[in-house]
Parts: C-alpha cells; structure tokens; sequence
C-alpha cells in the first residue's frame, strides 16, 4: 500500500488499520478482493502521476463521483458515515 501511494501520488503515507475488505464479482465471472486502508498522516506534496483527475471531496459528496462498480459500496458507507 505503502509502495503503491508512493508510486501514483508521490506521497510517504503511514499506513493506518484497515477500515474495509471486500470481494466483487463482475458479470463476466472475474473478481477481486478490495482492502481499504485508512491514511491519516503523509508526507509530501500530492501529486497527480496516473489519474485523469483528482480531488479532495466531503464523504457525503463522493457518492456524485464516477466510481468503479467494485467501490461503491464502499463510497456509500463512508457517505453514511459507516466507516471512519
């Protein structure tokens, strides 16, 4: 997680507990298993190196933003205050 923080938004993160695990099956019969982490403290400046957009959002607004069918259940528990 670490790494990968790092590698697309160029930021030192300490890596807090996990807040979610998930498994989504797509129509086509792939799947995958989705670990959330939370991030409370990083260093450095964040930096936009592989996706089209950015932005910081209230919890309660993220559900307007285009998610990727797998987190959006995650979307809408944080909306709801679910998690965190």
């Amino acid at each position: 997680m670490r790494r990968e923080l790092e590698e697309e938004l160029g930021i030192d993160a300490t890596i807090g507990d996990e807040v979610a695990r998930m498994r989504h099956e797509y129509p086509n019969g792939a799947a995958v298993e989705l670990r959330f982490f939370v991030v409370r403290e990083y260093a450095g400046e964040l930096e936009n190196r592989i996706f089209k957009d950015i932005q910081w959002a209230k919890p309660v607004e993220l559900p307007s933003y285009d998610f990727l069918e797998a987190d959006l259940k995650l979307v809408r528990d944080l909306a709801r205050g679910k998690v965190l």
